[in-house]
């Protein structure tokens, strides 16, 4: 059984909700990574498929590659193209927002990473949650580390907060360190993010940070500036597809 609340389930969109998915070829370590063949479609259209069950409205991928578009119209889905010039995703999605949203209708934005085929909608759907309170600009997801070696690598994340309840926590910091010290559980963090649109307009307009550089973690930059996150505690990490070998994993967990 999940941890997060009933209500994510039973009310998971209360608000007018845009899912954005960020796609671009360049990736260093895996070239070509959203068209990458999953089960004889590419990985992007099995995230655009997850973000579709997720039931929560609307769902764009926004890429500057022509490639990529192709891709994504030919299975169904809708695309809006961007710059090629974005440091970030975060950047890329807010390009997307303003030129599908021009009259500020949407006031929700999920940001889904475009190397996630296996994310479970419910995850989705719970990424929400913590929004329902006003305090909080971002939300985004954590789950509980369990495997020992992950607590020491640094390419998990960690999520270092304050429990507010079994299913929720409010983000500190996010470090690539082994963090906090001490007895208790360590939480990997998942990365997507639904922003409120104010707060997404903020972020994108905020110079890049100090602990942001030094711990090559973008969401540094939000907290840096007083801005508030707060992570949904799920069960299941989703793959995230990086490597030749993620991308075999994959395969064998969507065939």
């Amino acid at each position: 059984m999940r941890r997060f609340a009933t209500s994510v389930i039973e009310n998971p969109s209360p608000m007018n909700a845009l899912i954005l998915i960020p796609a671009r070829l360049a990736a260093t370590r895996l070239p070509g990574k959203p068209l990458a063949d999953i089960k004889g479609a590419p990985m992007i259209v099995h995230v655009a498929r997850r973000a579709v069950e997720a039931g929560l409205g609307r769902v764009v991928v926004a890429t500057d590659s022509v490639e990529v578009a192709k891709a994504v119209t030919g299975a169904g889905f809708e695309v809006a193209m961007t710059r090629a010039d974005h440091q970030s995703g975060s950047d890329r999605i807010f390009e997307a927002l303003t030129a599908l949203d021009p009259d500020g209708k949407v006031d929700t934005i999920i940001n889904l990473q475009g190397d996630l085929p296996t994310i479970d909608p419910a995850s989705i759907r719970a990424a929400l949650a913590p929004l329902a309170d006003p305090a909080v600009d971002i939300a985004t997801l954590g789950v509980e580390i369990a495997r020992e070696e992950e607590k020491t690598n640094p390419n998990v994340v960690k999520i270092v907060g304050s429990p507010l309840s079994a299913a929720r926590l409010r983000a500190l910091y996010f470090t690539r360190a082994t963090a906090p010290w001490g007895e208790g559980p360590l939480y990997h963090h998942v990365g997507i993010y639904a922003y409120r649109r104010a707060a997404l307009a903020r972020f994108v307009a905020l110079p890049q940070s100090a602990l942001e550089r030094r711990e090559k973690l973008e969401q540094l930059r939000a907290l840096e500036a007083g801005m508030r996150i707060d992570a949904a505690i799920v069960d299941t990490v989703p793959l995230g597809v990086d490597t030749p070998e993620d991308l075999e994993r994959a395969r064998a967990m969507l065939a």
